[in-house]
């Protein structure tokens, strides 16, 4: 991390959540108090998640309950934008639906009907993230994509951090299907994909957001494809070695340990890649 800092001169904070500003069902220390600093200034605060297993109105109450004031329409899901992608490619319908509760009521929420199992009315599969997926859920999506249907799944996150550690992710699941039907899902929903953000964007109107995640590969990475700037923060799945190889769009505008930055509302760290090469020359 570097001293340098600039402005924070941003309408909208778009926050990851898992890592960022909770662990399972506990906060991330200081996440509260710093979000709550930004409300308080005015500034919107928008909650963009990969993770598809909860409704938008189940995490919105799970923030209030860490002190964090937001309501369901300050959450975006992987599910909903899942959701959307589906209505991209299909008006109507019975859509298969793994993953949670999230998964099934985003279909529900764009006119679809969610179903357990592959039947000739079905036209299209989503697969999300959901604690009780398992081998007949995963079954059915492959007869299901086999047969032809569009397959979207809500996010590839490989991992997903829980209190216990780092357990498998929707990615490692939509990786079984993909091995037995021999190709990959039709669109991607959550991040590093565009479609989650957007969505966050166009319903608060941002005209100068900043994606705000701990993980290189899917927040950060997603900002930089939009050309939106990017604020990591150490406290989930990326460490110091792993910011040290980032490169692209993976490489952050800002770095910071906590979401204690931005609390004061003033200036962001800027990331300072020339560092990590420094240190690797012993410099």
């Amino acid at each position: 991390m570097s001293d340098e800092v600039v402005n924070l001169e941003h309408d909208v904070l778009l926050f990851d959540l898992d890592g960022v500003v909770y662990v399972g069902p506990n906060a991330v220390p200081g996440a509260v108090d710093a979000i709550a600093a930004a409300v308080s200034r005015g500034v919107r605060c928008c909650f963009v998640t990969n993770n598809a297993s909860r409704t938008a109105e189940e995490v919105a109450h799970h923030l209030r309950d860490l002190g964090i004031p937001a309501s369901a329409d300050d959450v975006v899901t992987s599910s909903q934008a899942g959701a959307s992608l589906i209505a991209e490619r299909v008006a109507t319908g019975a859509v298969l639906a793994v993953g949670g509760r999230g998964v099934w009521e985003a279909l529900r929420e764009r006119g679809f009907t969610p179903v357990p199992t592959f039947d000739d009315a079905t036209v299209a599969v989503m697969q999300g993230y959901g604690p009780d997926v398992g081998w007949r859920d995963l079954a059915e999506a492959t007869f299901a994509i086999r047969a032809g249907l569009p397959w979207i799944a809500t996010n590839l996150d490989m991992t997903i951090p829980t209190p216990r550690g780092i357990a498998p992710g929707n990615g490692a699941l939509v990786g079984a299907v993909a091995t037995a039907v021999g190709r990959r899902p039709d669109a991607v929903a959550g991040k590093p994909g565009p479609a989650l953000l957007l969505e966050a964007i166009q319903r608060t109107g941002a005209a100068r957001p900043l994606m705000i995640g701990d993980r290189l590969d899917t927040d950060i990475a997603a900002g930089g494809r939009l050309g939106i700037p990017t604020l990591l923060v150490m406290t989930g799945v990326c460490d110091e070695a792993g910011l040290a190889s980032a490169e692209g769009d993976e490489v952050p505008t800002y770095v910071a340990k906590h979401l204690g930055c931005i609390e004061s509302g003033g200036a962001l760290p800027l990331h300072d890649p020339g560092r990590w090469q420094r240190v690797k020359e012993g410099r």
